[in-house]
């Protein structure tokens, strides 16, 4: 039942960790990533479909990414939708392809990133704080109905914490890591 309990826990904290992997994927850098784009939605085909589904992303040069759509027939939608992002891009047709220059982060605008990856890599640590919470309960309550002792309680507990110190650290490095790719020049 322990056992369980920490696979689940620790399960539900490595799912934690690489949605703030995928949420610092979407943030700029200094530097052009098809992540950037992947996931953007474009309305073709009478839905919503991310961008890695109707076209693919290269990256040429540093700071330009190259769109090379499938469908000539919705590039005008591909380039709309990336001109309506929050992502402050413009992008520039040049025959079948979309070009985006990226052009250099001002000083201002890589504090808001640094910012947002602070938010979203404190979101992963209060996810990851409540997985704790949840397993701690799960094993308080097994305690309660007498299914373990309160040494095997108090054993699960402390391997649950310090599951959960290690993955709180994680977090905190991969922020650590995606500031200073933002600050790099």
């Amino acid at each position: 039942m322990i056992s369980d309990i920490n696979k689940d826990c620790k399960d539900r904290m490595e799912k934690a960790l690489k949605h703030l992997q995928e949420d610092f994927k979407g943030i700029r850098s200094g530097r052009a990533n098809p992540a950037l784009l992947e996931n953007l939605k474009v309305e073709a085909y009478g839905q919503k479909m991310p961008l890695n589904q109707v076209a693919s992303i290269a990256v040429p040069e540093p700071r330009t990414l190259v769109i090379d759509v499938w469908d000539q027939s919705i590039v005008d939608l591909v380039e709309k939708a990336i001109q309506k992002s929050e992502l402050s891009l413009n992008p520039n047709r040049d025959g079948k392809f979309i070009r985006i220059h990226l052009p250099p982060l001002t000083e201002e605008r890589r504090k808001e990133f640094v910012k947002i990856v602070k938010n979203k890599t404190e979101d992963a640590k209060v996810a990851i704080r409540n997985v704790r919470r949840d397993a701690n309960e799960e094993i308080k309550a097994l305690e309660k109905k007498k299914e373990i002792s309160e040494d095997e309680s108090k054993k699960a507990v402390n391997d649950i914490q310090k599951l959960t110190d290690k993955y709180i650290e994680d977090a905190t490095k991969m922020s650590e890591l995606k500031e200073k790719e933002i600050m790099e020049t």
